[in-house]
């Protein structure tokens, strides 16, 4: 059975995985081997200085590793619904299926899963993705779905994120995204730049950027959230309505620019109450290094006492 110009209307292809893909699996993947480094050298770390740096170390990545995997994930914004609609075009089958959508910074995945998967003959089960980042046309993937003859509830979906829909969809979201987006990697600069402060003496300027780290990423959500504040036209199947509420990716944001927030307000307050703490815990292996040389040197004394 084909369509127009010899194209299938429902065709076999790959389901993309819609939270983690392969940018994901590869940030992961990055972090993973600089925790495993740590673990490995961290046995020649002696006295108190291991657990001055396993905070430091397993904190770092795992602020690194959310700010950079979250702007490729999907689902900052997520609903579902199940409903029973229309399924081919040009027919009046019907299917009862779940119809999900996941909005991330750069693009929407709709899933269609039939409940029970297999109805009419075919198998229901379908992961879309279209995009709207840089370089990338939204209505090319729209386009594509018209023509490989998507499903009419995947098709619905998408067309009321299309540019010119009257629903206004795609100007918030692209928007929104694309701020928070930019607001992510600049906080992913300035972690870079915390690490490195934190490494150095002036250690106390590490907590400045952490708390500018945190200041981004509220701003990332602010810029996000503010699609919430704009009303728009119902995503309904017959009576039920497609809602939609903040998703995973949007909480572990939040809890990662507390996190920071925290981290910053501290050791700035630790600083200027009581700042020999602080030291300590930041240059712990010297102050261990300098007690192990000063016993050296005491040991050498008693040995030569006409010295």
């Amino acid at each position: 059975m084909t369509f127009y110009d010899g194209q299938y209307p429902f065709y076999s292809h790959e389901r993309r995985q819609w939270v983690f893909n392969v940018q994901c699996i590869i940030i992961i993947i990055v972090f993973l081997v600089f925790a495993l480094s740590f673990i490995v050298i961290f046995p020649g770390i002696r006295g108190r200085g291991r657990i001055s740096w396993a905070c430091r170390i397993i904190t770092s990545l795992f602020i690194g590793a959310v700010i950079v995997a979250v702007n490729f994930t999907s689902d900052w914004e997520v609903g579902s619904v199940s409903a029973t609609t229309t399924y081919k075009s040009f027919s009046n089958s019907v299917v009862n299926a779940d119809i999900g959508l996941h909005v991330g910074l750069n693009g929407i995945n709709i899933t269609l899963k039939g409940n029970p998967i297999h109805q009419i003959n075919e198998t229901i089960n379908y992961n879309e993705e279209f995009v709207w980042r840089f370089g990338s046309d939204y209505i090319e993937y729209y386009n594509d779905g018209l023509k490989k003859g998507l499903p009419n509830p995947i098709l619905y979906v998408a067309e009321k994120f299309t540019q010119y829909n009257p629903c206004g969809m795609f100007a918030q979201y692209r928007i929104s995204g694309h701020y928070a987006s930019a607001c992510m990697w600049v906080a992913f600069c300035s972690w870079v730049i915390s690490n490195i402060l934190f490494s150095m003496p002036s250690f106390i300027y590490g907590a400045y950027m952490t708390f500018v780290t945190s200041a981004f990423i509220i701003f990332s959500l602010i810029s996000f959230s503010t699609v919430k504040n704009v009303s728009f036209c119902n995503i309904q199947f017959g009576t039920d309505v497609l809602q939609t509420e903040f998703g995973a990716s949007f909480w572990l944001t939040l809890a990662t620019g507390l996190l920071c927030f925290f981290i910053g307000i501290t050791f700035i307050v630790l600083d200027r109450c009581v700042p020999e703490k602080l030291k300590a815990f930041f240059n712990t292996i010297e102050d261990d290094e300098e007690e192990y040389y000063q016993e050296l040197y005491v040991n050498e004394y008693c040995r030569h006492p006409d010295v």
